[in-house]
Formats: structure tokens, C-alpha cells, sequence
């Protein structure tokens, strides 16, 4: 796999053909990823994240009901030309940046079996070269954008690189959690873990440590190899975690702690926290809100 050192991270997979059940009925017409922060729905944050980090293409691996994803980033003639004859130039402008943030192909998973074969779907289009995972469900607020701060660690080693923060141990088995190794500090950073091992929503007595992964990856295409042969489990899903425990014995993977806050959108309590504290960063919105949550009676 040394041939793919080096290579540019060109590609993003995002995959977004999950039911979304934890919002319903929110989501009974309409996919969770469009579920708005504010203004904004969730994966177009991912998007922008994307972009920003320098990636030129994202492949959506989509599922049945998911056309309003396609149509966000879309041009929208009829919309545009409305907002251009009543004179709103800023919002025309707003909606057309949508459509040009990247280049966007779209694939389709068959049957919701999990993670690892939403991305083993993606391989057609991907190829054989590195590329990164983003999901929508973890927005991060940081000012280098996680997945950018990622792709400087994947220039250093030219491995599989994984998002990883530190977790309160009683909620592990929400998570992946790995066993790590701190890498020495060549790069001033301390925050570079070398993986030895990696578990799948283990209970707290069982977790080998605190670090969990989110929802960020750089993967080597080594991995669809390892997503191909790995057998479903629980629920019929192929688990991207044991391909990825099965890729590590061909080759290092690597656990990177970002700096930023993440947000667990995927859960109600989580997009509540996301959109009060995003909400309070707006230079729109944030004095009169900050006003106003200061004027509730929260006893």
C-alpha cells in the first residue's frame, strides 16, 4: 500500500442513506441530514466542511427518500429567478453558492446494511486511492476544519487517519474506542495516537481506554478490501469498525485528536446543544439571543 503515499485526499464519502428513526416524526418525510441548524441543514455543514479542507469532489451514497438531499445541492432556476425579480440579490447569490461548493456524484445503497457497505458502495466511484468519511450526524466547530487538521496527519504517515476525542467512560458504549499508542511528539502536537486495537460500542468495564471515534475518517482504499470479506453482524450491518480492526493487521492506522467542539446532531439533545451554541456565534443572531436566553426563568 506504499503507492498511495503521498496521494491527495481528492474525494469525501458522505453517507446519507440512514433512516433517521431517533427524530422521528420529524423525519418521516423528509431525510434527518436536512434537518436545519438554524438556517442551515446538516449536511450541508458537512459539506462546507469539505470543501473548506480542499477536497473537489463528494460522493453522497444515498438511499430511498433522499431526493431533497440532491435537490439542496442542485441548481434551483425557478427560486433563483424569483429572488432576482423581487430584488433579493443576496439571498439569489446565497442559494447559487450552494450548487458550486464542490463537485457532487451520487450512489445508491440497495439496503440499509450499515456503515461499512454504505462506503463499500462508494468504491466504484472512489477507486483506488485515499479518501475521506464525514457524517453529517457530528458538525464541528473548530477554526481549521477537523478534516483538514486530518489530512496533515495523513501527509506525515500516508495511512488511515480516525477523529478521535475523549469520552466520558460511562457513555462508551455509544462509540467506537480504540487502544492507542501516543506517537512521539515530532510535530509539537501531541495529539497523534498509533492504533493497536479498536472495539465497537464495548461496555464501560470493557473499553480499553477513553478515546472515541467520531465520525471523520481518512482511509487508505485498502480498507475495501477489508469492508468486502468482513461478515455482517448485529442487525444484518457490515460494521466499518471490523474491517477497520482487520485492515490494521496489513498496515498502521492512526487515531488523531482534534481540536474543535463537536456536536452529536444525531441525537436530540446534541442538535439542541448545536443549534444554541452555533445560533450564538451568528453575528445576525447572536446579542438578541444571548439576550434572550439570558431572560428566561431557567429555576
Amino acid at each position: 500500500m506504499d503507492d498511495v503515499k503521498g496521494m491527495q485526499i481528492r474525494t469525501a464519502v458522505l453517507p446519507v442513506a440512514g433512516l433517521g428513526t431517533r427524530f422521528l416524526p420529524a423525519t418521516k418525510a423528509q431525510p434527518k441530514e436536512m434537518l436545519p441548524i438554524v438556517d442551515k441543514p446538516l449536511v450541508q455543514y458537512a459539506v462546507e466542511e469539505v470543501a473548506a479542507s480542499g477536497i473537489p469532489m463528494v460522493i453522497f451514497v444515498t438511499g430511498r427518500g433522499k431526493e431533497a438531499i440532491e435537490n439542496h445541492f442542485d441548481v434551483s432556476f425557478e427560486l433563483e429567478h424569483q429572488l432576482a425579480g423581487r430584488g433579493k440579490e443576496d439571498l439569489r447569490s446565497l442559494v447559487r453558492s450552494i450548487a458550486g461548493l464542490l463537485k457532487v456524484s451520487y450512489v445508491r445503497q440497495q439496503q440499509a446494511r450499515g456503515l461499512g457497505d454504505a462506503i463499500l458502495t462508494a468504491q466504484g466511484l472512489v477507486g483506488n486511492e485515499p479518501f475521506a468519511v464525514v457524517l453529517s450526524d457530528d458538525v464541528v466547530d473548530a477554526s481549521t476544519p477537523c478534516l483538514r487538521q486530518m489530512m496533515e496527519v495523513y501527509a506525515r504517515y500516508g495511512r488511515s487517519v480516525v477523529a478521535i476525542q475523549r469520552v466520558d467512560r460511562r457513555r462508551a458504549s455509544n462509540y467506537g474506542i480504540i487502544r492507542g499508542i501516543l506517537e512521539p511528539d515530532r510535530h509539537g502536537d501531541g495529539r497523534v495516537f498509533r492504533i493497536q486495537d479498536m472495539v465497537e460500542k464495548p461496555s464501560p468495564a470493557k473499553a480499553p481506554s477513553n478515546l472515541a471515534i467520531i465520525g471523520r475518517y481518512i482511509l487508505t482504499p485498502g480498507i475495501f478490501h477489508e469492508l468486502a470479506a468482513t461478515r455482517p453482524g448485529a442487525g444484518g450491518e457490515v460494521q466499518l469498525t471490523d474491517a477497520m480492526r482487520r485492515l490494521l493487521k496489513r498496515e498502521p492506522i492512526y487515531g488523531y485528536e482534534f481540536e474543535g467542539r463537536r456536536f452529536d446532531a444525531g441525537d436530540k439533545l446534541g442538535f439542541l446543544k448545536a443549534t444554541v451554541e452555533l445560533a450564538l456565534k451568528r453575528p445576525d443572531l447572536g446579542s438578541e439571543f444571548r439576550k434572550y436566553l439570558k431572560s428566561l426563568d431557567l429555576s
